[in-house]
């Protein structure tokens, strides 16, 4: 008994060893990699949740450790993603190509130092990614003083804003519409702002937690779970950006015909 209490916080370790080593992909140039970290991390993050629920060890260390690594993996990691895509986006329309093999080779191995934008004023915009890591700090410390929290969400959380991040850099993999809208650094300033407000606006949001199985009281959840499935066989990694709408959505019907469960 002594081991199976230290399960959730083994996979809760594993969470955060995902972000570091998304972090080290980053720096290395590989986005892509990275973004399968993250959710290898949202995985292990719904799982150290329901292992502990399942084995019944509860502690505050446990939830603790559980916010530092969220913190890492779910704040750091889509902040260096979002500066790096500002980055890579400010190297001026006529080099735009080198946004898509930005995203594909290491940056060091691309000389930006004639690029339009990287420089002046300009060179700083990307730091404006950071404002993700720090809104996603506050989002943690509100969620472990809110006891509101215990049953829904106020706020996007933390790892669904996170998933949100990654898929975009997936879906900027080859030129589409997502492609043509992102690689703008105006878009993705707006995006980086919306985003920070949505995990710390009042906004009640559905809790993924199982305290039982029973239709009755998870309804909207197997629901989003059945949706969801369906969305990523039909779409694949398309459809990853569609979750995090109906996730918003789902909520809301939630929130409207099933208060009671809340």
């Amino acid at each position: 008994m002594k081991v199976l209490k230290h399960i959730p916080n083994a996979i809760t370790s594993g969470n955060l060893l995902c972000g570091c080593l998304a972090i080290v992909q980053i720096f290395s140039g590989d986005l892509i990699l990275a973004s399968f970290f993250v959710f290898l991390a949202a995985v292990l993050d719904f799982f150290d949740g329901f292992a502990a629920r399942l084995l019944k060890v509860n502690s505050p260390i446990g939830k603790d450790l559980d916010s530092l690594a969220d913190v890492v993996t779910f704040g750091v990691v889509p902040g260096l993603m979002v500066y790096r895509l500002l980055q890579f986006s400010l190297i001026g329309i006529q080099e735009r190509e080198l946004f898509w093999i930005a995203l594909q080779k290491n940056i060091s191995s691309i000389d930006l130092s004639n690029a339009q934008y990287l420089s002046g004023f300009y060179s700083y915009l990307p730091y404006f990614g950071f404002l993700i890591t720090v809104f996603s700090a506050i989002r943690l410390a509100k969620f472990n003083n809110d006891s509101r929290q215990s049953t829904t969400f106020i706020g996007l959380p933390t790892p669904a804003n996170a998933i949100l991040i990654a898929s975009l850099v997936l879906n900027l993999q080859q030129p589409s519409v997502v492609y043509g809208v992102f690689s703008d650094f105006r878009v993705l300033l707006v995006f980086t702002v919306l985003s920070s407000y949505a995990l710390v606006a009042e906004l009640p949001l559905l809790a993924l937690k199982f305290k039982d199985f029973k239709w009755a009281s998870n309804v909207m959840r197997y629901v989003f779970l059945g949706v969801s499935a369906l969305l990523l066989i039909l779409f694949k990694v398309q459809a990853l950006p569609l979750l995090i709408l109906c996730y918003i959505l789902f909520s809301l019907v939630n929130n409207i015909f099933f208060k009671a469960q809340h």
